[in-house]
């Protein structure tokens, strides 16, 4: 008789795929952080833009997408996590704090770049 149990197998399976969602998103906010800070100050220094004041609107953007993308991935980790944790009520509620936390962030940032509230995005249709 074998002791194997396919539940252990799907929770090391979802350990191991959340550490590498969660790798990857913090790689990604470092190298968002990283790349658009080197254009700002390419563009700052007199590169396309017309100084420092132009070069600080398209930063911010950049950077905030970049931290957005860093986000749905960390979410996605955190996520993946409640599949390889035995589920109890407190295992819920940190999960749904954190992705609260995190979704009221993605929002204020989207906001910050557009400008206007994701749902009041007038006459624009996906192609």
């Amino acid at each position: 008789m074998s002791d194997f149990e396919p539940g252990a197998l799907v929770g090391a399976v979802a350990d191991w795929v959340a550490a590498g969602l969660e790798l990857f998103g913090v790689v990604v906010l470092l190298l968002g952080v990283l790349s658009t800070t080197f254009l700002f100050l390419r563009d700052g220094l007199g590169g396309r833009s017309r100084g420092w004041a132009e070069a600080f609107t398209p930063y911010r953007a950049q950077l905030g997408r970049a931290i957005l993308l860093g986000l749905e991935l960390l979410v996605a980790a955190d996520i993946v996590h409640t599949v390889a944790a035995p589920l109890t009520l407190e295992t819920v509620a940190t999960l749904g704090l954190i992705v609260l936390i995190r979704t009221v962030l993605s929002l204020s940032l989207e906001v910050e770049i557009e400008g206007r509230w994701p749902w009041s995005r007038r006459g624009t249709r996906p192609d």
